[in-house]
């Protein structure tokens, strides 16, 4: 994937988001992919699901985990889970996946229960987050109606050698600039969860240059041709669009409720490089909701966008 990671906590808005930079695919295939492990999903950059290529994940687990630790002892703490009580429920995660994994969150809960670990709240969220931080284990298959957490040493099998961190942190600045180039070093640093110091090694390391105004870009390329502004298009929720960079604004504008105030990022219509519309589904519909007159070239792309969409997920 040019994107290198797609947030997926939302795993129907990492899907639109496979939909709005390829063709002909469906919601199915992206499954398929889960399945067939050639994706994944697990908590990186941020500390947050994103979906990625196997491959990938190798070497950007330890580069962007280390630093979610800390963060992950205090929110056990305070979901009423001491370390001893944490350490009781990876052992249960493990085991379970070892005897009959792959096993959803509410199959693994029982496990944990059953060892004697509150998993009430949010409990079991960052006991499964402690396991996937250390390496243990990652989402894989879908199911009908939720996805599966496997061990990595039975899902991925024996990993490749390991790569430097100035290594890793160059292919991360390289890979980042692919899908988001011009950006800032501070962009690179927010997206990935890394520091402003690791972020400038990777730049420097990947030998982005630098424009006149300040931002990096990869040296140019035959193979690389200059990026144009998409055409009309309906983006999901928890849209890479809105994730990319440290600033929002020059996507959304004035239209702050895009993203609401407890931090959900709602579907919204791009055209001409700009929101200009929100959208939902309901009984196999898409309705729009402007943010802005639309003119009818406008109206009619993403008439026929709607339509792709539903092809997509199979409504």
């Amino acid at each position: 994937m040019r994107l290198l990671a797609i947030q997926a906590q939302e795993l129907r808005g990492a899907r639109l988001a496979v939909r709005a930079r390829s063709a002909g695919l469906s919601a199915s295939d992206v499954d398929s992919a889960l399945t067939r492990r050639s994706l994944i999903i697990t908590w990186l950059n941020r500390g947050t699901l994103h979906m990625v290529c196997t491959e990938d994940y190798w070497w950007l687990h330890p580069l962007t985990t280390p630093q979610l630790r800390a963060g992950n002892s205090r929110r056990l703490a305070q979901e009423g889970v001491p370390p001893q009580h944490a350490e009781r429920a990876v052992a249960a995660v493990q085991a379970a996946l070892a005897a009959d994994g792959p096993l959803t969150r509410s199959q693994l809960r029982e496990r944990v229960a059953a060892a004697g670990v509150r998993t009430e709240g949010q409990a079991m969220v960052h006991i499964l987050a402690l396991a996937t931080i250390r390496g243990l284990v990652v989402r894989g298959p879908v199911s009908a109606r939720d996805q599966a957490f496997v061990l990595v040493q039975d899902w991925l099998g024996t990993p490749p050698p390991a790569m430097s961190g100035e290594a890793a942190l160059g292919e991360l600045a390289r890979r980042y600039l692919a899908g988001h180039a011009p950006a800032a070093d501070r962009d690179l640093a927010r997206w990935a969860g890394i520091g402003l110091r690791d972020a400038r090694i990777g730049l420097a390391r990947c030998g982005a240059t630098q424009r006149e105004d300040g931002l990096a870009e990869l040296p140019a390329s035959p193979q690389r041709a200059a990026a144009a502004l998409p055409p009309p298009r309906l983006l999901g929720p928890f849209e890479p669009l809105l994730l990319g960079w440290a600033s929002r604004d020059p996507i959304v504008g004035p239209h702050r409720r895009i993203v609401t105030v407890n931090g959900l990022f709602r579907p919204f219509a791009l055209a001409g490089g700009r929101a200009v519309a929100t959208w939902t589904i309901a009984g196999g519909q898409v309705s729009l909701a402007p943010l802005a007159p639309l003119d009818t070239r406008t109206q009619a792309a993403l008439a026929a966008d709607a339509a792709d969409v539903l092809r997509f997920l199979g409504e």
